[in-house]
């Protein structure tokens, strides 16, 4: 980076002249490692994947601190820079899951942005200020203030939320040695404040973008996604999935997500190959996300402890 940081990365590369290249950004608590599962499918498919630790996750510098939205975005767009000049004459698609879709957001809402082919947001973490308690807010800024080095586990809660019903995803997630296991307050309202930005930024978005949501995502409220949806421009491709989870390109139904992601970059003229687009009109049109996930929930606050 340019301040001098190195973020590591793991690059899965397609056996030939790339066809397109994605830089793919993880979650909240996670790592470069979130890529596992799809990235080798995109690869035999002809897209180059390269995914960073974003900082203060995995092996970058400030592990279990938060570096701020603005260092994060700065990040993503150098990052992309960077990729870009490494595949010259390639179509760079940017890709984000959770958090890394927030960050990517607020990056593709912003005039200054770099120049991509696409976008795309697996479950982008995102909150608007009418979705958030007012008490769950000061009780943030509070902690955050008083006690920033206090530890969030998620073993506060007596509630098991589920990222993802593919049970050996979550062992590797749970015991890889990049996972963090517990947050700090400051982090943590970090984050909030990061999901906030996500959704204002929404209406701003510009060039090509597929943003996918699961209809059993326990991680981020489906009133919240709804309400992003509704303020992205209408060009946006929406696709749902009723059986997803948050993580869903690690699901056991993952196939139809990274196949859509791919026909999307490679044939973006026809429909998605999984009926995603047809089923989120669906979905949107039909209320379908006017069930809620109670405010007093992790999963409301993304992923505390990343599965």
């Amino acid at each position: 980076m340019p301040d001098g940081a190195r973020l590591p990365a793991r690059v899965w590369r397609a056996p030939g002249p790339p066809r397109a290249v994605i830089l793919a950004l993880h979650g909240f608590n996670d790592s470069r490692d979130a890529w596992e599962l799809p990235a080798p499918v995109l690869a035999a498919r002809g897209i180059t994947v390269y995914a960073p630790d974003q900082r203060g996750f995995g092996q970058a510098p400030g592990r279990g601190r938060w570096a701020g939205t603005d260092r994060l975005v700065a990040d993503a767009a150098e990052l992309a820079r960077q990729v870009a000049a490494r595949e010259p004459g390639v179509p760079v698609y940017l890709m984000g899951e959770s958090m890394g879709g927030a960050v990517l957001l607020v990056l593709a809402g912003r005039p200054d942005a770099p120049p991509v082919a696409g976008t795309i947001l697996l479950a982008p973490a995102v909150w608007g200020s009418g979705e958030m308690n007012p008490l769950l807010t000061f009780s943030l800024w509070a902690a955050s203030m008083l006690a920033p080095d206090w530890q969030l586990t998620g073993r506060e809660l007596p509630l098991r939320i589920v990222a993802t019903d593919n049970r050996a995803a979550l062992y590797r997630l749970a015991y890889d040695p990049l996972t963090l296991r517990s947050t700090r307050a400051d982090t943590l309202r970090g984050l909030v404040g990061l999901m906030t930005q996500a959704h204002a930024a929404a209406p701003h978005v510009h060039g090509p973008m597929l943003v996918a949501y699961g209809g059993r995502d326990q991680l981020v409220p489906a009133r919240a996604t709804a309400a992003t949806w509704a303020v992205l421009p209408p060009a946006m491709r929406r696709s749902f999935y009723p059986a997803g989870y948050h993580l869903l390109t690690r699901d056991l139904a993952r196939a139809a997500v990274t196949d859509d992601i791919a026909s999307w970059i490679l044939t973006p003229a026809l429909a998605l190959p999984s009926g995603g687009d047809v089923a989120a009109a669906a979905w949107f049109a039909g209320q379908g996300w006017a069930g809620t996930v109670p405010a007093y929930l992790p999963a409301n606050l993304d992923d505390l402890v990343g599965g």
